[in-house]
């Protein structure tokens, strides 16, 4: 049991291998990183690239030790921050958290003021992180869609591969509550079902969009596209957006290589969409986390999310970066 005045952190140590462990430990709270606004951490999300962290991959940890976890939500503790006091609940995605700034996996965090918003109305810290830095991706990436004209009533399906992950679960169920039809890609058939029930209106297989037309397009198929997966995949899906379509990327699981050629760009007048959820305006933000309050359902929410412990993070970042985490993983911080 620790005091006010200690929190409990999944920690992160390097040795002089450069091998990283992780341990859950008790802390004094002048541990703490620097900032305006103490926040009591109940929830956090287990994320890709969370997994990556833990496991010592891709190197997006400066300095160690380090305390892990991208996100987080609950109920401001301390602040000297004029937009905060004591018992508002608050959500934070980005700002590099959980990678140079401590993160989420502990009670406790201390943060920059501006880095955090409001939780919406509607919504518990729980919800928030249900959603998570995957649904407030995803909900940006449908933004930055319908910003270049993407409609319900535009010709064809949106594309969402990796649908069976994180942001492509929340992409899907979005999408389909607002009117879109949806093809869900994904690579798992177990996972059919699953995207049914979300919503998605066709199932495309991860095996159709790893080759490449023979040609430099293929056949017009999709009105936009939402892309977590990178590589062959995304040239193929490249190659069959409708002319004057747009692709949101995010993520890029296989990899940040761009393996297409400029004629979709040249021949149809596609537009290729980077979605940064990391340093995003405050003020897209607030709508953003306010759209996600009215218009993703929670019913579905709900049916696509598990909850597990600080404890249980070791073994699920093995597991999520082997494609073996579907949906969404709540983090309960105050559960060891």
């Amino acid at each position: 049991m620790t005091d006010e005045n200690q929190f409990t952190a999944l920690v992160l140590e390097e040795d002089a291998d450069r091998k990283v462990t992780a341990a859950i430990q008790t802390l004094d709270n002048d541990r703490l990183p620097e900032g305006d606004v103490t926040v009591g951490v109940e929830y956090s999300t287990l994320n890709y690239k969370d997994g990556m962290i833990i496991q010592g991959l891709g190197r997006l940890v400066r300095e160690y030790p380090h305390v892990p976890g991208i996100d987080f939500a609950g109920t401001v503790e301390a602040s000297d921050s004029p937009d905060y006091k004591p018992g508002d609940k608050v959500l934070l995605n980005g700002w590099r958290v959980g990678e140079i700034h401590w993160g989420g996996f502990a009670t406790r965090a201390r943060v920059k003021g501006d880095w955090l918003v409001p939780v919406p109305k509607g919504l518990t810290t729980e919800q928030c992180m249900a959603i998570g830095t995957a649904g407030y991706t995803a909900m940006l990436a449908i933004m930055a869609l319908e910003d270049h004209g993407l409609t319900p009533d535009s010709e064809g399906e949106v594309l969402v591969t990796g649908a069976a992950g994180g942001v492509g679960s929340v992409a899907t169920a979005i999408l389909s509550n607002l009117g879109y039809r949806v093809a869900a890609s994904t690579g798992r058939e177990a996972s059919h079902d699953y995207l049914k029930g979300l919503g998605a209106t066709e199932i495309v297989g991860r095996e159709e969009l790893s080759t490449p037309p023979k040609g430099p397009l293929g056949g017009e198929r999709w009105s936009g596209i939402i892309d977590s997966v990178g590589g062959p995949t995304l040239h193929t899906a490249l190659a069959t957006l409708r002319t004057w379509g747009s692709c949101a990327a995010v993520g890029l699981a296989s990899g940040p290589g761009l393996e297409t050629t400029v004629m979709p760009f040249l021949l149809r007048g596609i537009n290729l969409l980077g979605i940064d959820s990391n340093t995003c305006p405050k003020e897209r933000r607030l709508v953003a986390w306010d759209r996600l309050s009215k218009e993703l359902p929670t019913d579905k929410l709900a049916a696509v999310t598990s909850t597990a412990s600080l404890a249980d993070l070791t073994d699920l970042a093995g597991k999520i970066l082997q494609g073996q985490v579907q949906g969404r993983t709540v983090i309960d911080t105050r559960k060891t």
